[in-house]
């Protein structure tokens, strides 16, 4: 009995390992999930994630729990994926859920919020303070549990086909844009296109649209936008930690036997590290490719940031100020934010200011 304890609390700790897992899965049901995601097969950074989350899962329980990952399109269209799971179309999804933020933009928080935390803040923010309990709340409304299974880092602030130079550039530019980016955005004469990763390309191309944000140089060298725009922005102000989330469709879910539960999150913690981790080593090799074939790279000019910055603010006023539920994580979220950027000027900020702008090692 002491044995089948610790083994149980491995598992329940993140710590289960396919030696355990014979015993353990032992008596329980097979069980089998199909996972919508909002990605294509040719991103092996995330959907490749999604794939290898699926795969842990079925490691830790002996191939008895499956979970089967299928790209945007393949079940339901990408920007389907939260109302499949919420209606049991699919048992899960993998996603970000800012794309979702036309239905309540409290979603903001749990996928990246404009002007908001970085990936390390993120994980504090949503494991230490008090944002997993406000984020579970939130998706329990719409008959989900959520859990955070990847992290891009900061993005990079879009592909442009013409240079901007000031505040009189973004008028009337159409722009793919998801979550509140956009919204913020049309404040300043931009408009927002929501459209899915599978037709920027041949948006940009036809130029139906002017500009195009994606994620960051690995992803969006793969999807080829540097063939059709030619200008390259940073940073990514409206994502500077852009959080991929699984949803579950609590139904589902609370039929799960506990053992199998946390085989599910393991996998997907798993995966919120090491997405970061890919993206971290794959990016600067890309971008390298990118310049070397041509593209310019920009940063926005001040008066832009600044004027984007003070139109998030009132935006973020205004929704707090209408909707409840924004409004509830809002104001906890703002005090957590300020503390750890108070912590972070104090440390990282002095470093990495220091060592960015230092000779390279010899």
């Amino acid at each position: 009995m002491k044995r089948r304890t610790f083994l149980t609390q491995l598992a329940a700790g993140g710590a289960a390992s396919v030696v355990a897992a014979p015993a353990l899965a032992q008596g329980l049901p097979s069980v089998k999930w199909r996972m919508a995601t909002s990605w294509p097969k040719s991103l092996e950074t995330i959907y490749g994630s999604a794939a290898a989350m699926c795969q842990r899962i079925g490691e830790l329980t002996e191939g008895k729990f499956e979970v089967m990952p299928f790209a945007g399109g393949e079940i339901v269209g990408a920007t389907q994926v939260f109302d499949a799971t919420k209606n049991k179309t699919v048992e899960c999804s993998h996603t970000l859920t800012a794309f979702f933020t036309g239905k309540n933009p409290a979603y903001a928080f749990d996928g990246g919020i404009a002007f908001g935390t970085n990936a390390r803040q993120q994980n504090a923010w949503y494991y230490y303070g008090g944002g997993k309990a406000l984020i579970q709340e939130l998706f329990g409304k719409e008959n989900m549990v959520s859990f955070p299974c990847g992290n891009t880092g900061v993005q990079m602030g879009g592909w442009y086909r013409k240079e901007i130079k000031g505040l009189e550039d973004l008028q009337g530019l159409k722009m793919r844009i998801a979550g509140l980016g956009g919204r913020i955005l049309s404040k300043l004469g931009v408009v927002p296109q929501q459209i899915p990763p599978g037709d920027i390309y041949p948006s940009l191309e036809r130029g139906t649209i002017d500009a195009a944000e994606w994620i960051g140089p690995y992803d969006d060298e793969k999807l080829g936008f540097n063939k059709v725009a030619k200008y390259y922005y940073t940073p990514g102000w409206w994502e500077g930690s852009a959080q991929i989330t699984t949803l579950a469709n609590k139904e589902a879910w609370d039929a799960l036997p506990p053992f199998y539960k946390a085989a599910f999150e393991t996998a997907a913690t798993e995966q919120n590290l090491m997405m970061l981790a890919s993206y971290d080593t794959r990016n600067p090799e890309a971008l390298r490719r990118l310049l070397g074939a041509g593209v310019e790279l920009r940063a926005f000019p001040q008066p832009v940031m600044e004027a984007v910055y003070k139109a998030t603010t009132e935006t973020f006023a205004e929704i707090a100020a209408s909707n409840p539920d924004f409004r509830k994580i809002y104001e906890p979220w703002k005090t957590f934010l300020n503390e750890s950027n108070a912590w972070m000027r104090v440390a990282d900020y002095r470093l990495d200011t220091f060592r960015f702008a230092a000779p390279k090692w010899p």
